[in-house]
């Protein structure tokens, strides 16, 4: 095969960053692993008794490309009580990704320019360079809070989208609801698309979540069921904002997911009704946990939400200390791979208290170490 198939796109997507950690992994006997960006429970059985229940009744071809009527139904009901807005229409998404792929595609020409955060979900620089976009991103270190000074100055005649995440992946930060109300203001006087990944929300330990579609009616709105309910393997999401946005992205969904997996729309109906306010408090406990273990030795930022802890390195660059720790049979994520500072690294507390004691006194035992 030749070299010259590839398209230009593809020497712009890096997937090193995560392999390289993995690569370093490869020959650890039963690593302390704090670096899943999962829940560490398993999908709740009513979820999966729904799901073998549809496959037994043969709902397992394809579905209307926008949901199944009941899901779609539940979903729009609660978007319509939440906010109130006539034009805000919702449909199922071949999980968040795909929703989130969805929506750069319909909104970002080639040479358009993309805010984002940074640090960022992994995904969002990607996902841009798909569409033809350029990421432009702006700095929340150290505190990861939305500089909205920095986002209007940011702001060029080529800005077509803000990308926002709260609770944020790596960070845990959760937006203020004057960070919110900011970002939602700016973005509709500049006549800016605004994005808001919400797959974390329920997951907020300190404070209330706040989502700019409260503030501006043309939000486009991601989220989904894969860290509330365990189901990262089902691929179900779903995605709302006003409709002339929704039906364009409904029509590229025909055209490349096709839907979402019929049987796992029925099963997500019944997670759609299952209560997880149980995990949402296991983790604040386990979050709790965590900053307690680190102490002293390690600055920390963020973390009222999601299940990540973004810290920074005690001594040398994040991606150095990581390598260390890698060592010493601990497994995290380098900040780099979220970022364009090598400074931090990302924890996830997704794991039994036991794991998360365990990691801690290996970091605590290597924060004192002279580099």
């Amino acid at each position: 095969m030749s070299e010259q198939w590839i398209a230009d796109r593809m020497h712009h997507i890096d997937a090193s960053g995560i392999r390289k950690v993995f690569d370093l992994a490869a020959n650890l006997k039963d690593p302390i692993n704090l670096s899943i960006g999962q829940p560490h429970f398993d999908t709740p059985e009513p979820i999966k008794q729904a799901l073998k229940d549809a496959v037994d009744e043969g709902k397992n071809a394809y579905s209307q490309t926008q949901g199944i009527k009941p899901l779609l139904e539940m979903i729009q009901s609660g978007v319509d009580e939440e906010y109130g807005q006539a034009d805000r229409k919702a449909f199922v998404t071949s999980g968040t990704s795909g929703g989130l792929m969805l929506a750069l595609c319909t909104l970002v020409n080639p040479g358009d320019e993309v805010i984002a955060f940074d640090p960022w979900f992994v995904m969002y620089k990607h996902l841009t360079t798909l569409a033809g976009g350029t990421v432009k991103s702006i700095s929340t270190y150290p505190d990861f809070k939305i500089p909205l000074d920095k986002v209007r100055e940011a702001i060029t005649p080529k800005t077509k989208v803000i990308l926002f995440n709260s609770p944020s992946n790596p960070t845990g930060h959760v937006a203020t609801r004057e960070e919110v109300e900011g970002l939602a203001k700016i973005a509709a006087e500049h006549d800016i698309a605004l994005i808001s990944d919400e797959i974390y929300r329920t997951f907020c330990y300190d404070q209330e979540f706040v989502s700019p579609a409260e503030f501006n009616d043309q939000t486009i709105v991601i989220d989904g069921f894969s860290k509330s309910h365990s189901m990262t393997g089902w691929r179900v999401g779903w995605c709302h904002g006003p409709q002339h946005v929704i039906q364009q992205m409904i029509k590229l969904q025909q055209f490349t997911f096709v839907c979402a997996p019929q049987p796992v729309q029925w099963a997500a109906c019944e997670a759609w009704k299952f209560d997880i306010s149980h995990f949402v408090e296991e983790y604040k406990q386990k979050r709790d946990l965590l900053l307690s273990e680190l102490g002293d030795d390690f600055e920390v930022h963020g973390a009222g939400g999601a299940f990540y802890a973004f810290v920074k390195a005690p001594w040398g660059t994040g991606s150095e200390f990581v390598k260390k720790v890698i060592e010493n049979n601990l497994l995290i994520i380098p900040g780099n791979v979220f970022s364009d500072q090598d400074t931090h690294f990302r924890i996830s507390y997704a794991a039994s208290e036991e794991t998360i004691k365990r990691g801690a006194a290996v970091l605590r035992d290597l924060a004192s170490q002279t580099w």
